[in-house]
């Protein structure tokens, strides 16, 4: 907690270098941004709300390195926390209301937490995850509490970041900062998120999105026992390998392609029930290939495509955990590529059935490889059909393939990511 009127000082003497250190990494631009941004964002803050103490949060994005729809099938994904962030100026309330204002606006999202009833009329909207934390934070026997919030987004909104978990872990962040001494746990912030994307959102996500916000760094997530997953952190920078990771938006439209999403989780079910199993984590290659001529005629051929994807890519995964353990970047590439293309044929989440001029992230992954020529490597970024790519590109080639990918897609849409090792957190 600060005083507001001390907080100011220190920014004026620019005495919080090493908080933003740790959450923005260390060089000149990212902290002088970082001052940047705080000083609007208090500013804002000061214009709603007369707090004489507030409190500091920042909750990252993520970004998934590996695992592409491999977390709802109890499989193993490649996370990281990234240095894109949601930060909060927060004051307590004592009415039980949450009032959020997004990016110095005057129009704020405000929820009674008196009442945690499921709403299918906020579905989709960010009120629904403010209340679906608060449910679920109580649901575990803690405490929870009304507070005014002003908020400065850099995970952009259909970024493919999962803006939505970066929410969730936030106010899941600030009800235990807040109302609960830090009592719950960084992994138990990720779970209760998910609750509320599933249950109050509406959205049927895996939790990867959620640890990869909630817990830091890179890290390695084995979703067989999914309310015990095992999460081990890889410790690797790609920058000192010569390469820079890019988020390229390819600016589709996510509208309506819920369907689209659900129908993969439904279709890799639908293959595993039929050999009496739950999840593809339960079923083999061998017994995916011998059944084939039978499950394509009572399920179809794509979901089998998608669960020999699942069976693939989990794989996959182990095998990019121990290429960065082993230091052994081309055979990470190399994998990073049979990903991509293994979304691309088999998952076959590159771009949407029922639109064939928005194909923006089949496009985005097209000009890439022309671009690469052989180095580097691409593939979707997480839920696909649109949104964006991720690319590992030599580094002294960043700052072309940024502008050459802004020409197509339009400015900012091609960003240069860095690994936040800081987990969701206050800053203090």
């Amino acid at each position: 907690m600060y005083k507001i009127s001390h907080l100011k000082e220190l920014l004026k003497e620019k005495n919080m270098n090493e908080q933003f250190s740790l959450i923005y990494g260390g060089d000149e631009n990212s902290i002088s941004e970082a001052y940047n941004r705080l000083e609007k964002t208090i500013n804002h803050f000061e214009s709603i709300d007369k707090s004489e103490e507030i409190y500091l949060f920042s909750a990252s994005g993520r970004t998934e390195l590996s695992g592409n729809h491999t977390d709802h099938n109890n499989g193993c994904v490649l996370t990281a926390s990234i240095n894109l962030d949601k930060l909060a100026v927060v004051s307590k309330r004592n009415d039980n209301k949450i009032v959020v204002y997004t990016d110095y606006s005057n129009n704020p999202d405000i929820i009674d937490i008196n009442n945690l009833e499921i709403d299918k009329n906020e579905y989709g909207k960010s009120n629904a995850l403010s209340r679906g934390v608060c449910a679920g934070i109580k649901k575990e026997g803690y405490n929870i509490g009304g507070c005014t919030v002003s908020l400065n987004n850099k995970v952009l909104i259909g970024s493919g970041l999962s803006s939505s978990a970066s929410f969730e872990s936030l106010i899941g962040e600030i009800q235990n900062a807040l109302y609960n001494d830090d009592k719950i746990s960084k992994v138990d912030i990720a779970k209760i998120g998910q609750y509320a994307e599933n249950i109050y959102f509406g959205k049927p996500c895996g939790l990867m999105d959620q640890m990869g916000c909630s817990v830091g760094g890179i890290m390695s997530i084995d979703f067989k026992d999914n309310n015990n997953p095992i999460i081990e952190k890889v410790e690797y920078d790609f920058e000192s390998k010569g390469y820079a990771l890019i988020i390229v938006d390819a600016k589709g439209d996510h509208s309506g392609l819920t369907n689209e999403y659900a129908a993969i989780r439904e279709e890799m079910n639908a293959i595993a029930n039929y050999f009496g199993k739950k999840v593809c984590r339960e079923i083999t290659k061998k017994e995916l290939i011998d059944n084939a001529s039978k499950l394509r005629e009572k399920i179809g051929d794509r979901a089998v495509m998608r669960a020999y994807h699942f069976i693939e890519e989990n794989e996959r995964v182990i095998n990019q955990i121990n290429a960065l353990k082993n230091d052994d970047i081309n055979a990470y590439i190399k994998l990073m590529n049979e990903s991509g293309l293994s979304s691309f044929m088999y998952l076959q989440n590159c771009y949407s059935v029922t639109s064939s001029k928005n194909m923006g992230v089949a496009l985005a992954i097209c000009l890439t490889k022309d671009f690469l020529k052989g180095e580097g490597a691409c593939r979707v970024h997480g839920g696909g059909f649109a949104g964006t790519i991720q690319a590992l590109i030599p580094l002294e080639k960043a700052e072309e393939y940024k502008k050459y990918m802004n020409s197509i897609f339009g400015e900012r849409s091609a960003v240069k990511i860095r690994v936040r090792q800081a987990p969701v957190c206050e800053i203090k």
